[in-house]
């Protein structure tokens, strides 16, 4: 096993705890989503296990070093890992180039600019390599730390909110080269997000927390059919979610389900359309059964009466 966290406890102060007897752990060359709401502890736990923030008691092992805060490090930070936070810490007055060849030796000055290219290449930005950090957009100056932080090839790759500044195009580019690279070099990646969606495709594990609590830890398949709660399903995406006593009515097992859960049927539960509208690859309709609200995803328009059935 790569990372190890066995019973954390932490707290910002003495009477009230974030991290109550968390255990986790990492494999090797795997791709690891760290998910949950904004203030559900992503970020501590990332510089927790950076070594950034000391912890109230419990263990941490990079395979089998043991790791430690602040008061055991006189420089804080692993070697064998490397943080790509919120801040990006570029060296102003160096171009991008210089910034992601930083922490790369000069033995072999041939190589090293060989490697430089290739990291600028992943994560786009190869005609940017001579440009000043104060030219760049907050995105680009993210991918720049993003390719410092791989060019020493750390055993695990930690991202907090990898790509938060960037719009969508660039997003798609850069997730994909960036999870290709990882895979292809066996780097493992935590990668932590309130979004699943944006890179469900290319996660291996899932672990999702809730107000500091390890709700779920699955792969991304399981965690997508059957999600712990609705908390969790409405980090996958668009979640309806019902009373006790409209899921009896309904007729299902579940409090929450996803709109692709609801089909068209003949003899099916009695449905209103309210609206249909086109939303890409599906069409998006709001309708009502027995007087409760939900939202069902289509292939086509619908419009009037229709029957449904509900999988949940």
């Amino acid at each position: 096993m790569l990372l190890n966290v066995r019973n954390l406890y932490f707290g910002y102060n003495s009477t009230s705890l974030l991290f109550r007897n968390l255990n986790l752990s990492v494999e090797k060359g795997k791709i690891i989503a760290l998910a949950g709401e904004s203030g559900c502890g992503k970020s501590t736990l990332l510089n927790i296990i950076y070594g950034l923030i000391d912890w109230q008691s419990g263990e941490i092992y990079l395979e089998d070093e043991r790791i430690f805060g602040p008061k055991g490090n006189i420089v804080p930070g692993e070697k064998g890992m490397k943080l790509v936070s919120q801040h990006y810490d570029l060296m102003p007055y160096l171009t991008v180039k210089e910034n992601v060849g930083k922490f790369i030796s000069n033995t072999n000055l041939t190589e090293k600019k060989q490697k430089v290219a290739e990291l600028l290449e992943v994560v786009g930005l190869t005609d940017f390599a001579n440009v000043l950090p104060k030219n760049l957009s907050g995105g680009q100056q993210q991918r720049v730390a993003i390719a410092r932080a791989l060019s020493v090839m750390p055993k695990l790759l930690l991202l907090d909110e990898p790509f938060s500044n960037l719009d969508y195009s660039r997003k798609m580019e850069l997730r994909e080269r960036l999870f290709s690279y990882a895979k292809e070099h066996q780097l493992s990646v935590m990668i932590s997000t309130h979004e699943i969606q944006e890179i469900l495709p290319w996660t291996d594990q899932i672990i999702v927390l809730q107000e500091g609590r390890m709700i779920q830890n699955d792969n991304a398949e399981e965690t997508f059919n059957n999600p712990y709660n609705s908390y969790v399903a409405k980090l996958l995406g668009e979640v309806n979610t019902v009373t006790e006593e409209e899921k009896s009515l309904l007729n299902i097992s579940k409090n929450y389900f996803f709109p692709h859960k609801i089909h068209l049927k003949e003899n099916g539960l009695e449905a209103e359309v309210l609206e249909s509208r086109f939303a890409g690859n599906h069409y998006w309709n709001k309708i009502v059964i027995n007087n409760i609200p939900l939202i069902m995803y289509s292939k086509s328009k619908v419009e009037g009466k229709i029957n449904v059935e509900i999988e949940a």
